[in-house]
């Protein structure tokens, strides 16, 4: 069954090249297991590049921008499909219904927003779908190593670590996607 695979990430040009060169990868991917992208649609940094990935790769692309973003002309000409949000609170809702599956490259504030919401609503069980994170050269580390601190100090309970899953390639994000199998998380207090 082919999925909507939402991925989160950076719309920066300031980048090393090894994070542009992997979001085209995780494109490439997405195209290839069949499935469609479904991401902020811009053509900047790492957004673009992952579209490209789909794209060149004969895949489907579903950009969802904002329309004070879309007034700037950075929306991807190429998508397969372009919609305007009234905001990015909007976007993000929409894009958390459009996706089957989400996946975070390395990015920041905006996507540390877009993916803390979904594993939140996925731990209050509004959703059940796949949640990654795609830790390239151990971008993440520092992040996870705070997430422990969640676990350890009890904000968190162990049974959280099901929400999300942490990945050091696209070729172990497709696996997980690919394998991934929906299940009840019930919150316990």
């Amino acid at each position: 069954m082919n999925k909507n695979i939402c991925v989160y990430c950076s719309s920066s040009e300031y980048l090393d090249e090894k994070f542009y060169k992997v979001a085209y990868e995780v494109g490439e991917m997405i195209a290839k297991s069949g499935d469609s992208l479904v991401y902020g649609g811009s053509t900047c940094g790492c957004m673009g590049r992952v579209a490209n990935g789909v794209l060149e790769n004969g895949g489907k692309v579903i950009g969802i921008i904002p329309k004070a973003i879309m007034e700037k002309g950075i929306a991807n000409p190429d998508a397969s499909e372009i919609i305007v949000s009234n905001d990015m609170n909007d976007r993000k809702m929409m894009m958390e219904e459009k996706a089957d599956a989400f996946v975070a490259l390395p990015g920041s504030f905006g996507t540390m927003d877009e993916i803390f919401q979904v594993i939140v609503t996925k731990q209050l069980s509004y959703h059940k779908k796949a949640i990654v994170f795609l830790n390239v050269d151990g971008y993440y580390n520092p992040l996870f190593e705070m997430i422990e601190n969640f676990y350890k100090y009890r904000f968190a309970r162990e049974f959280n670590r099901e929400l999300y899953y942490i990945a050091n390639s696209p070729k172990e994000v497709a696996d997980y996607l690919a394998n991934y199998t929906e299940k009840e998380f019930v919150f316990k207090y």
